[in-house]
Order: C-alpha cells, then structure tokens, then sequence
C-alpha cells in the first residue's frame, strides 16, 4: 500500500455541525483540506464518510496516519 501525502503535521481544527456527513480525505491531496475533493482519483485510497456526533470543533487529522480516521491522534508527532 502507498503511503499518503501528509498535507501538514497537525490537526485541522474545524467547525462541524450534528447528524451532518462529511468525507475526509484519506490520500493527502485534496485542495481543500482536511475533506475530499475528488484527487483520490487513480490511486488506492478512498475518503472516509463520517457523520458529526456533536456540533462544535474537531481536530481532524493531518498528517493522513491517524490510527482513528478522520480525528487526530497526534501520529504527526512521530513523522
């Protein structure tokens, strides 16, 4: 398995509101981090859906190694 780009070693901390869906990018190349916006294209990796448990900020992971996709685990720190 390819590695992904790591698009910058920390979290995005974004804005997320309750019951809404988003899609993480998983392979580092979106254009508009932290979520996917179709670069995926070609290559192995896939978004990840997720739906927001709770409106409020979240770190979402950066560095594109999280073990718990899509928040942040702080992996970005051994990179």
């Amino acid at each position: 398995m390819k590695e992904p780009v790591i698009a910058q070693k920390s979290s995005y901390q974004v804005e997320l509101e309750e019951g809404k869906t988003y899609y993480w990018c998983s392979c580092g190349r979106s254009k508009n981090q932290p979520f996917c916006d179709g670069s995926h294209e070609g290559t192995e990796f896939k978004p990840v859906a997720f739906t927001a448990e709770k409106t409020g900020t979240v770190g979402l992971c950066g560095c594109k190694h999280t073990a718990n996709p899509p928040y942040c685990d702080e992996t970005h720190r051994k990179l």
